[in-house]
């Protein structure tokens, strides 16, 4: 009897299709059922650097999460925390986002495939965010300067980019007075 004629090729497909032969490959996991209430963990988030004199020196006025493009000498220094943001500012060039003035260090290890510590640096960002936040740093006053970068729970290299405008001398020190006097009250309470 032939593969393909009469009964037997057709006994042959149905068996398969009801799962009877056994397959090489594994068998799907099926996820479990969760229990109604339970929320899943907040995403594991490993942070490299963060532009801290951002926060005393502008008001930061909105802010987005964007990608970066970066070469593999770069992602392999950020791993260790060799990245500097103290300098670092954000220019709308060629209808795109540079990252311009960050600086991660040489990798040790990378030999002459190293890259330039200085080199402006893409930032990737969704068409709609790019017209809303492009079109508001031309305004007066304001400018976009990257707040923090860490890599996500997938490992991938993220920056958060805020829209500031820089702040007065008055309103630093009102700052300051306003920390101190939290502190302060902080301080009290634990007291009691």
């Amino acid at each position: 009897m032939s593969l393909t004629s009469g009964r037997f090729f057709a006994d042959f497909v149905w068996s398969r299709n009801e799962h009877t032969i056994p397959s090489v490959m594994g068998k799907k996991k099926q996820k479990a059922k969760s229990s109604g209430g339970k929320k899943k963990p907040d995403p594991q988030l490993t942070m490299v650097s963060e532009n801290r004199k951002a926060r005393h020196r502008y008001e930061v006025i909105d802010s987005v999460e964007c990608g970066i493009m970066l070469m593999g000498s770069e992602v392999k220094s950020m791993r260790e925390g060799k990245l500097s943001l103290d300098e670092a500012h954000i220019r709308v060039r060629d209808k795109a986002l540079w990252l311009v003035g960050a600086d991660i260090a040489h990798y040790n290890n990378a030999g002459m495939w190293n890259h330039d510590p200085r080199r402006p640096r893409k930032l990737l960002v969704h068409a709609r965010e790019f017209e809303k936040f492009a079109g508001r740093a031309h305004e007066r006053g304001l400018t976009l300067i990257p707040l923090r970068v860490y890599f996500n729970d997938r490992g991938i290299a993220k920056c958060v980019m805020g829209l500031v405008k820089g702040k007065k001398l008055h309103d630093k020190r009102e700052t300051l007075k306003k920390r101190d006097s939290d502190r302060g009250l902080q301080r009290a309470m634990r007291r009691r």
